[in-house]
Protein backbone atom coordinates (compact mmCIF):
# COMPACT_ATOMS: atom_id res chain seq x y z
CA UNK A 1 0.00 0.00 0.00
CA UNK A 2 1.24 3.21 -1.08
CA UNK A 3 2.10 6.09 1.76
CA UNK A 4 2.62 9.90 0.98
CA UNK A 5 3.17 11.82 4.11
CA UNK A 6 3.80 15.54 4.20
CA UNK A 7 5.76 17.77 6.14
CA UNK A 8 6.87 21.32 5.64
CA UNK A 9 3.86 23.22 5.86
CA UNK A 10 3.75 26.35 8.00
CA UNK A 11 3.15 30.28 8.21
CA UNK A 12 5.97 32.41 5.16
CA UNK A 13 6.20 36.38 4.80
CA UNK A 14 5.59 37.33 1.38
CA UNK A 15 9.05 37.02 -0.57
CA UNK A 16 9.74 33.83 1.81
CA UNK A 17 10.74 30.37 1.13
CA UNK A 18 9.57 27.14 2.07
CA UNK A 19 11.01 23.36 1.29
CA UNK A 20 7.97 20.57 1.47
CA UNK A 21 8.65 17.13 2.08
CA UNK A 22 7.16 13.80 0.96
CA UNK A 23 8.00 10.38 2.65
CA UNK A 24 7.28 7.83 0.59
CA UNK A 25 6.38 3.79 1.15
CA UNK A 26 4.69 1.19 -0.65
CA UNK A 27 5.94 2.19 -3.90
CA UNK A 28 6.15 -1.36 -5.75
CA UNK A 29 5.11 -0.48 -9.10
CA UNK A 30 7.84 -0.26 -12.19
CA UNK A 31 7.85 3.33 -12.71
CA UNK A 32 6.04 6.08 -11.26
CA UNK A 33 5.46 9.64 -11.27
CA UNK A 34 5.59 11.81 -7.90
CA UNK A 35 4.02 15.19 -8.18
CA UNK A 36 2.80 18.17 -5.95
CA UNK A 37 -0.35 19.74 -6.10
CA UNK A 38 -2.38 22.26 -4.31
CA UNK A 39 -5.46 23.35 -3.55
CA UNK A 40 -7.10 26.96 -2.04
CA UNK A 41 -10.22 27.35 -1.03
CA UNK A 42 -13.01 27.56 -3.66
CA UNK A 43 -10.78 26.54 -6.52
CA UNK A 44 -9.31 23.38 -8.18
CA UNK A 45 -6.73 21.48 -7.32
CA UNK A 46 -4.16 22.11 -9.69
CA UNK A 47 -0.65 20.42 -10.51
CA UNK A 48 2.57 22.35 -9.77
CA UNK A 49 5.52 20.08 -10.09
CA UNK A 50 6.44 16.10 -10.94
CA UNK A 51 9.41 14.21 -11.25
CA UNK A 52 9.45 10.52 -12.64
CA UNK A 53 11.08 7.95 -10.68
CA UNK A 54 12.71 6.30 -14.61
CA UNK A 55 14.82 8.75 -14.96
CA UNK A 56 14.09 12.04 -12.42
CA UNK A 57 13.24 13.92 -15.28
CA UNK A 58 10.81 17.22 -14.10
CA UNK A 59 7.39 19.07 -15.46
CA UNK A 60 6.54 22.46 -13.81
CA UNK A 61 3.22 24.40 -14.01
CA UNK A 62 4.20 27.68 -16.03
CA UNK A 63 3.25 29.62 -13.39
CA UNK A 64 5.82 28.21 -11.17
CA UNK A 65 8.68 27.47 -13.28
CA UNK A 66 11.33 29.54 -11.78
CA UNK A 67 10.13 29.65 -8.42
CA UNK A 68 9.06 25.81 -7.64
CA UNK A 69 11.88 23.09 -7.83
CA UNK A 70 11.01 19.54 -7.30
CA UNK A 71 13.71 16.79 -6.21
CA UNK A 72 14.34 13.49 -4.94
CA UNK A 73 16.67 11.96 -2.72
CA UNK A 74 16.10 7.96 -3.35
CA UNK A 75 18.14 6.92 -0.44
CA UNK A 76 15.84 8.61 1.67
CA UNK A 77 12.96 8.08 -0.26
CA UNK A 78 11.51 11.65 -0.43
CA UNK A 79 10.61 13.89 -2.77
CA UNK A 80 10.71 17.54 -2.16
CA UNK A 81 9.11 20.32 -3.31
CA UNK A 82 11.37 23.89 -2.20
CA UNK A 83 9.35 27.23 -3.08
CA UNK A 84 10.81 30.60 -3.21
CA UNK A 85 9.66 34.21 -3.52
CA UNK A 86 6.02 32.73 -2.04
CA UNK A 87 3.23 35.31 -2.38
CA UNK A 88 -0.28 34.96 -0.67
CA UNK A 89 -1.73 33.82 -4.00
CA UNK A 90 0.56 30.40 -3.10
CA UNK A 91 -1.70 30.04 0.25
CA UNK A 92 -2.73 26.15 0.01
CA UNK A 93 -3.42 23.13 1.23
CA UNK A 94 -0.31 21.12 -0.80
CA UNK A 95 -0.49 17.23 -1.56
CA UNK A 96 1.73 14.61 -2.68
CA UNK A 97 0.69 12.26 -5.41
CA UNK A 98 1.94 9.31 -6.90
CA UNK A 99 0.79 7.09 -9.95
CA UNK A 100 2.46 4.08 -10.83
CA UNK A 101 2.80 1.89 -14.13
CA UNK A 102 4.22 -0.48 -15.53
CA UNK A 103 5.01 1.68 -18.63
CA UNK A 104 7.87 4.15 -18.03
CA UNK A 105 5.40 5.95 -21.13
CA UNK A 106 2.86 6.47 -19.33
CA UNK A 107 4.12 7.39 -15.70
CA UNK A 108 6.13 10.29 -18.25
CA UNK A 109 2.79 11.14 -19.31
CA UNK A 110 1.05 11.31 -15.98
CA UNK A 111 3.71 13.93 -15.12
CA UNK A 112 3.43 15.89 -17.90
CA UNK A 113 -0.50 16.14 -17.88
CA UNK A 114 -0.53 16.45 -14.03
CA UNK A 115 -4.39 15.56 -13.60
CA UNK A 116 -5.57 16.02 -10.24
CA UNK A 117 -6.41 11.94 -10.40
CA UNK A 118 -3.41 10.47 -9.36
CA UNK A 119 -3.88 6.92 -7.66
CA UNK A 120 -2.50 7.99 -4.18
CA UNK A 121 -2.36 11.25 -2.41
CA UNK A 122 -1.34 12.37 1.52
CA UNK A 123 -2.86 14.12 3.90
CA UNK A 124 -1.59 17.51 3.07
CA UNK A 125 -0.08 20.54 4.47
CA UNK A 126 -0.64 23.60 4.88
CA UNK A 127 0.89 26.30 3.13
CA UNK A 128 -0.39 30.19 4.54
CA UNK A 129 1.97 33.11 3.08
CA UNK A 130 1.00 35.99 5.05
CA UNK A 131 2.72 39.19 6.55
Amino acid sequence: QVQLVESGGGLVQPGGSLRLSCLTSGLTSDYYAIAWFRQAPGKEREGLACISSSDGSTNYKESVKGRFTISRDTAKSTVYLQMNNLGPEDTAVYYCAADGSISVTTAKAMCFMMPPRFASWGQGTQVTVSS
